[in-house]
C-alpha cells in the first residue's frame, strides 16, 4: 500500500511529463543553496584509487560525454558550447530525469565542481577531487554528491525500493571506473587534449 501510494506521483510524471500540483509544491526550490542547504537532500561520498597518472584520470572525466560508459543509471550526457550539460538518467522504474547543470569550479587535476541549472528534474551539486598518491604514480579520487530526488522523500523511497542505496551505486561506478581505465579499454578517442578541457 505505501508503494502504490508513494509512486503514484512517480506515475503521473511518467505519463505526463510532469510532476502532479500538490508534489511540485513540495518539490526543492531550483536554487541549489536553498535545496540542498545543511543536511537537506542526499548525500553521498565514495572515493576510489587508480594506477594511472592524475592527469590521465582528470582528462578523461573532465569531458562528461565519457561518464556513462561507466555510470549504470546515466544515459547520456551532452556538454554544449556555453559551458553547460544536459544530463539524461534512468529513474526508478524506467522513469527518465532530465536536468541541466553548469561547471562552478574547474581546477585541472584538482577538483571539479557543479550544480544544476533552474528547472531540472534533479537539484544536485557536488564534486570530484583528485589527488595525487604513490609520487604520482596513482590518482585518489573522490567523489562528494548531494541531491535532492524528484518527489522529495516520496520519490527517495520508491527508489530505494527500486535500486540500491546511492552510495553503493556510486561505489560499484566507480569501481567500474577504475577497471576501465586501468585495463586501457577507453579508445583513446575518448581522452581529450588538456588545451579541450580548459
Amino acid at each position: 500500500m505505501w508503494v502504490a501510494a508513494a509512486s503514484a506521483p512517480l506515475l503521473y510524471r511518467g505519463v505526463t511529463g510532469e510532476w502532479p500540483h500538490f508534489v511540485s509544491e513540495l518539490l526543492p526550490s531550483d536554487d541549489t543553496k536553498v535545496a540542498l542547504g545543511g543536511s537537506r537532500g542526499i548525500h553521498v561520498r565514495e572515493a576510489v584509487r587508480l594506477e594511472k597518472p592524475i592527469a590521465d584520470v582528470y582528462r578523461f572525466w573532465r569531458r562528461l560525454e565519457n561518464l556513462p560508459q561507466f555510470m549504470a543509471h546515466l544515459e547520456s550526457v551532452t556538454q554544449d558550447s556555453n559551458g553547460t550539460s544536459h544530463w539524461i538518467a534512468k529513474g526508478p522504474a524506467g522513469l527518465r530525469v532530465e536536468w541541466d547543470a553548469e561547471i562552478i569550479n574547474d581546477v585541472p587535476n584538482k577538483t571539479l565542481g557543479w550544480r544544476s541549472l533552474p528547472g531540472s528534474d534533479v537539484v544536485t551539486a557536488g564534486s570530484v577531487n583528485f589527488d595525487e598518491v604513490r609520487g604520482g604514480r596513482s590518482t585518489q579520487l573522490t567523489v562528494h554528491l548531494q541531491y535532492a530526488p524528484p518527489a522529495g522523500s516520496a520519490g527517495a523511497f520508491v527508489a530505494s525500493l527500486f535500486g540500491r542505496a546511492p552510495s553503493q551505486t556510486i561505489r560499484e561506478d566507480l569501481r567500474f571506473f577504475k577497471q576501465i581505465l586501468e585495463a586501457g579499454e577507453v579508445a583513446q578517442a575518448s581522452l581529450p587534449s588538456a588545451e579541450a578541457t580548459r
